[in-house]
């Protein structure tokens, strides 16, 4: 027990000191000056790409539905698609008037509550995918830090490419970069990465009120659970027209996340789910422990939590804002910000990835709040916390899902405005997600399939496509950058594999 203790607070204090080290190592790589043409670009939110104009347009209308922007209230980086980035000042910051107003802390904080969110519920598993013992969680923890490092590398780039091209959004640089001939790819990757976000919701929230109406001594099935959020509380609020009610929600996330990463931590230092605790006998699942250790991550099953991470710290389409918003915009400033926020983010996974899979090892739930005792009071506001974040935080993902569909069938903006339209798609949009929610039981496998797919090609190969197309010239970062791409399209086509079959070779 006590090496177990000492593992898990070294490897948690270890992995953000490496985390940060190595953002910062990565972004120090980057010139802050690197600008086509060797000149400096001055950014303008007007494009003579019709598209993008198309885009912006599209982007202000939901912006006004919103009512804020995604650098002040995003529950999460998905809800960075449904608003028009703020007016742009000369990226390179090298006059502070030119910058924005926010302060290096108050975009941390924005950062972070937009990349933390419940799919890090789900890291446990992917830790007891390939190791059993607790010394399998040192390679879990570097490997957190390394896709987060990665992660926060290529968010940077994004920025970049903006400056570059003269763009203000991930869809704009796309369009200038690679062609709009394209841009299907970039409306397809998003639908489906916020319709997986959708379905993983649904998921967490038929497993945590079966749970919380379990504790309050009400038995339900999963199915009824899913049925009467779905039907009570979801369906309302999506068919809602004005969500600015619920930016201030966004709030309840972050803290709801922090509170469970303690009261995570406090249930493993307290004993109270060992074999002399007083909740092993009526904790859901008996904790397993074995000796797949640490040497278990050189097996391929390891892949699927690279996948599911890269799932997990995606908020790419928050760059150009938080550039454009940031006071003293300078690339050095941004870098900055972006180390701690990744830093911070890799600092509460790791501790959410360590308490939970030394506590049950490789009976690990896809939603680790499954394994807690229903009559565990501390477990049960945690899962109070995460089903209001989710609950407030669903509706403004879901817009993501059915702007998503509208825009991959090329659906006119005049028509968007009827409300029939609108009530229609989110009737089926919302019926689709309920039906494959109510199937699928396994978050684990969701969160690695969608990290797999469309979060590895919106994290590490987009980026590195648009930047490598923004070059005018090889440089010393050509190669790694490249590396990067290649890496994320390997590691999608065999995590998904894997991730399908179950983990089974």
């Amino acid at each position: 027990m006590r090496s177990s203790v000492f593992l898990c607070s070294a490897s948690v204090a270890v992995v953000w000191s490496a985390s940060a080290l190595a953002t910062s190592s990565a972004l120090s790589l980057v010139r802050p000056f690197d600008v086509r043409g060797g000149a400096t670009s001055h950014v303008s939110t007007n494009s003579n790409n019709k598209t993008s104009k198309n885009k912006l347009a599209r982007d202000q209308v939901t912006s006004q539905k919103i009512g804020s922007s995604p650098a002040r209230s995003s529950i999460n980086s998905k809800s960075a698609l449904l608003v028009s980035p703020p007016a742009v000042g000369d990226l390179r910051g090298g006059d502070a008037s030119k910058g924005g107003t926010a302060s290096i802390p108050n975009e941390v904080f924005n950062l972070v509550k937009s990349i933390v969110g419940a799919g890090v519920l789900s890291l446990p598993y992917g830790v007891a995918v390939f190791g059993n013992a607790p010394s399998a969680l040192i390679p879990a923890l570097a490997l957190v830090a390394l896709m987060g490092s990665l992660s926060a590398y290529t968010f940077g780039l994004i920025g970049r490419v903006c400056q570059r091209t003269n763009t203000s959004s991930y869809a704009a640089a796309w369009d200038k970069t690679v062609g709009t001939s394209s841009s299907w790819l970039i409306a397809f990757s998003c639908f489906i990465d916020c319709f997986a976000g959708n379905l993983s919701y649904s998921m967490i929230l038929a497993d945590t009120f079966v749970n919380l109406l379990a504790s309050a001594g009400v038995a339900v099935t999963r199915t009824q659970s899913l049925l009467g959020v779905t039907g009570a509380v979801l369906l309302p609020l999506c068919l809602l027209k004005n969500l600015s009610s619920l930016a201030p929600f966004s709030l309840v996330g972050i803290i709801g996340m922090l509170y469970t990463t303690l009261a995570m931590g406090f249930r493993y230092f307290g004993g109270t789910y060992a074999p002399e605790g007083i909740y092993y006998t009526t904790q859901l699942a008996t904790p397993i422990f074995g000796t797949a250790g640490a040497a278990a991550a050189l097996t391929p099953k390891a892949l699927i939590l690279a996948c599911m991470l890269s799932n997990a710290f995606i908020a790419h389409f928050l760059a150009p804002n938080l550039l454009a918003d940031l006071k003293n915009n300078t690339m050095r400033r941004f870098h900055t910000m972006i180390a701690w926020s990744f830093g911070t983010a890799v600092a509460i996974y790791g501790a959410i990835t360590a308490f939970g899979f030394l506590t049950f090892g490789a009976a690990s739930n896809g939603l680790i709040l499954n394994n807690y005792a229903a009559t565990d009071v501390v477990a049960s506001l945690s899962r109070i916390a995460v089903a209001v974040s989710i609950t407030c935080s669903y509706p403004l993902l879901f817009v993501g899902t059915r702007d998503g569909i509208l825009d991959l069938f090329k659906v006119d903006e005049s028509k968007r405005s009827q409300a029939g339209l609108l009530n229609k798609v989110t009737l089926a949009l919302l019926g689709v997600v309920t039906v494959a929610a109510s199937q699928l039981t396994d978050l684990g496998l969701v969160a690695s399939v969608g990290g797999a797919t469309f979060g590895t090609a919106l994290v590490f190969v987009y980026p590195v496509i648009m930047f490598l197309k923004s070059q005018t010239k090889r440089t010393k970062e050509t190669l790694p950058a490249a590396t990067i791409g290649v890496l994320g399209v390997a590691m999608g086509a065999i995590g998904t594999v894997l991730s399908l079959r179950g983990a089974e070779l």
